[in-house]
């Protein structure tokens, strides 16, 4: 099967940021992404809460989201950075990936922001770009800056509970969305510049070996946020393509989720129930909304 005969899932527009709430202003964001034109919002980062909400991130306005499971939108917090990425912690707070200020994190309660981890032994991230938290507890993410085949030099790491930092992996053609499988013996990490997944084999000892390419794509962007079902799907949102494309455990293609809005597939959830996916379309400021229903042999 080729790219270009995937069988397709067709979306619907789950929701979409009000009027009110949008800011058609340049940012220094803006300015260094979309060559200074106005950017009303863009959206990226969803993860769910225990109370059915649905929260996300506004990078250009330095804004943190919520969405209820009626449709109502709330600015939770707005602050000095550029939120990239949202990991929900054991204890119910979220961790930002901030590309200006590195790991932060957010009472949902009190919409409070405060650092979590901003350097590295002295040193400045490159720039966070997304956070996953593992069952226990340990935190994973992509420090990608503005690395790519001429710089590959994106960082994967995985902060420890007990503090200590591991840099697993160094050579990141722009690091990017970041998954585990469900028994947490491998890490996936969509290499936006490269156009590809890589799988990262987690060893015993805590470090990595045999780094392989698990899913090449194309395109003028790359493959960005992703999600993982329980079985081990892995979908794959692609920012330049307006697509999802779902690959089996074994690398294989699966389908392709169409977004019925614009191109900018920026990020996707497996909602509560694991029975349908929600993707952020960065462009339109929308979030789309597709069944999943598992192929019965992979």
């Amino acid at each position: 099967m080729t790219y270009f005969n995937w069988p397709v899932i067709e979306t619907t527009v789950f929701a979409e940021m009000p009027v009110a709430l949008r800011r058609p202003v340049p940012t220094e964001w803006s300015r260094a992404n979309k060559g200074g034109a106005p950017v009303d919002c863009f959206l990226e980062g969803p993860c769910w809460d225990a109370h059915g909400n649905l929260w996300l991130v506004d990078i250009p306005h330095g804004r943190i989201l919520r969405v209820s499971s009626q449709g109502d939108w709330d600015v939770v917090s707005e602050y000095d950075g550029e939120p990239n990425g949202l990991a929900l912690r054991h204890d119910g707070t979220l961790l930002i990936a901030d590309y200006k200020n590195g790991l932060l994190s957010l009472d949902p309660a009190t919409g409070a922001v405060t650092p979590f981890l901003t350097r590295r032994n002295s040193e400045r991230f490159k720039g966070p770009n997304d956070l996953i938290v593992a069952r226990n507890g340990d935190v994973y993410f992509t420090d990608q800056g503005q690395t790519g085949l001429h710089d590959p030099t994106g960082r994967v790491y995985r902060l420890r509970t007990d503090g200590r930092l591991d840099c697993l992996l160094a050579n990141g053609p722009s690091p990017n969305g970041l998954v585990l499988t469900p028994d947490e013996s491998a890490l996936f990490v969509a290499m936006t510049r490269d156009n590809a997944v890589w799988r990262l084999p987690l060893l015993a000892d805590g470090s990595t070996s045999k780094v392989g390419r698990f899913a090449q794509f194309y395109g003028t962007s790359g493959p960005d946020g992703m999600a993982m079902d329980a079985a081990g799907h892995l979908f794959v949102a692609h920012a330049s393509l307006g697509a999802v494309f779902v690959v089996s455990p074994h690398g294989e293609p699966l389908a392709r989720i169409a977004s019925c809005r614009g191109r900018t597939t920026t990020n996707v959830a497996l909602t509560p129930d694991g029975h349908s996916l929600v993707i952020t379309e960065s462009a339109t400021g929308t979030i789309l909304r597709a069944r999943w229903t598992p192929p019965p042999h992979d």
